[in-house]
C-alpha cells in the first residue's frame, strides 16, 4: 500500500500528514496561526509565510513520529500547488521538492480545492464517484460534479464574494472576532432566522452560479439604518437571518443539480461545510429528495494535509505526476 507524505501551507495552517493509500490517515498534524492573525482581523500574507518557515520542519517530523515511520518508508510526496497565498505555498512546495529529490520519490502537486473534496474519502470509506459536490470556503464557492476521483466538472461558482468571505465580512460588521464564520453559526442557533428578510440571490433562471455581494450590502445597509434610527440591533437575529439567506441558496442549487444529474449522493467540502446550519438544512432536503448527504468531520473541513495526501494518491494512481519544474499557482482553477 502506497505511503504518502503530504504538505499543506496554502494559507495560515502549516500541516503535514502521512496516509496509507487514499483513505487511511496515519497522522495529520496541523499548526494553526489563527491566534496570530486574530489581532489583525484577517490573515496577513507576509506573517503567514514567515510562520510557515519557522514551523514546517517541526511539523513534518512530528507527522512522521506520530505515524511511527521514517523518511525511508515514504513512497509518494503530495503538496498543495494552489490556490492560496503565494509566499505560503512556496514554503510547502520547496519542502516537498527537497524531500522528493532527497528520497528519489514521485512528487504530485495538488489543487487545494480538489483536496477539500477528497476529505470525504477519508471520512467515508465507501464513498465513490460520481456525486454532486458543494465546495464552500473562505476563498471559494464551487458547485461541481465529481465524475471520477480526478475528474471534476465545474458547473457553478461565485461571481463575487465566496460564502465564507461573506460570513467573515458580516462578522466584522457585527463586531465579532476573526474568524467570523464559526461565531456567526453559533449565534445563529439562538437567533430568529426569519426576523429580517434579507434577499436570496438566485441569479438567472437555471443558473448554478452564486453571488453574495448583494446580500452582504443588504446586511450592511440594515445595520446602518438601525444605527441611524437609534434602534437596537439584535446580533443573534442578524446572524441567523443572514446565514439562512446564504444556506438556502447553496442548498437549493445543490439539490437541483443533483436531481438534474440523477445523482443520489451529495458531498459538502471546505471550511463552511462545518457550518451546522448548512449541514442541517441539506440533510433535511436530502431526506425529502432521497439523496444521501456526506460531509467530513470539522478537522477535515478546514485546511489540512490529510486531504492533500488523499488527492495526491488518487492523482498518482491515475498517472498524474509532477516534475521539479512544478511551481505554485496562487489562482489555480479547478480543472
Amino acid at each position: 500500500m502506497t505511503i504518502t507524505l503530504a504538505i499543506e501551507t496554502s494559507c495560515d495552517e502549516t500541516s503535514c500528514a502521512i496516509l496509507k493509500g487514499g483513505r487511511e490517515v496515519l497522522s495529520n498534524i496541523i499548526s494553526s496561526q489563527i491566534e496570530i492573525h486574530k489581532k489583525f482581523g484577517g490573515v496577513v500574507p507576509e506573517v503567514a509565510s514567515r510562520k510557515h518557515i519557522e514551523t514546517i520542519n517541526l511539523i513534518i517530523q512530528q507527522a512522521l513520529d506520530e505515524a511511527g515511520l521514517g523518511f525511508k518508508d515514504i513512497d509518494l510526496i503530495g503538496v498543495t500547488q494552489g490556490p492560496g497565498l503565494v509566499g505560503a505555498l512556496l514554503v510547502g512546495l520547496s519542502s516537498a521538492k527537497a524531500i522528493a529529490y532527497a528520497l528519489d520519490k514521485p512528487l504530485v502537486g495538488v489543487n487545494h480545492i480538489e483536496g477539500h473534496v477528497c476529505a470525504n474519502y477519508i471520512e467515508h470509506k465507501n464513498l465513490e464517484p460520481p456525486f454532486t459536490c458543494l465546495i464552500v470556503s473562505g476563498g471559494h464557492t464551487y458547485l461541481v460534479q465529481a465524475n471520477s476521483y480526478t475528474n471534476y466538472e465545474l458547473i457553478g461558482r461565485t461571481r463575487d464574494d465566496a460564502a465564507g468571505e461573506a460570513f467573515d465580512k458580516i462578522a466584522r460588521a457585527l463586531g465579532l472576532s476573526y474568524p467570523g464564520g464559526p461565531i456567526v453559526d453559533k449565534l445563529a442557533k439562538t437567533g430568529d432566522k426569519f426576523a429580517i428578510d434579507f434577499p436570496r440571490v438566485y441569479l438567472e433562471p437555471n443558473s448554478y452560479d452564486f453571488s453574495f455581494s448583494g446580500l452582504k450590502t443588504a446586511v450592511l445597509n440594515y445595520l446602518n439604518q438601525m444605527s441611524q434610527k437609534g434602534k437596537e440591533i439584535i446580533v443573534e437575529d442578524v446572524a441567523a437571518s443572514f446565514q439562512q439567506a446564504v444556506i438556502e441558496v447553496l442548498v437549493e442549487k445543490t439539490i437541483r443539480l443533483a436531481k438534474e444529474r440523477n445523482s443520489d449522493k451529495i458531498a459538502l467540502a471546505g471550511g463552511v461545510a462545518a457550518n451546522e446550519g448548512l449541514r442541517n438544512l441539506i440533510q433535511k432536503r436530502g431526506k425529502e429528495e432521497n439523496i444521501e448527504i456526506f460531509y467530513p468531520s470539522t478537522v477535515l473541513c478546514t485546511d489540512n494535509a490529510a486531504m492533500i495526501g488523499s488527492a495526491a494518491y488518487f492523482n498518482y494512481i491515475d498517472g498524474k505526476v509532477s516534475d521539479y519544474h512544478l511551481n505554485v499557482e496562487p489562482n489555480l482553477e479547478l480543472r
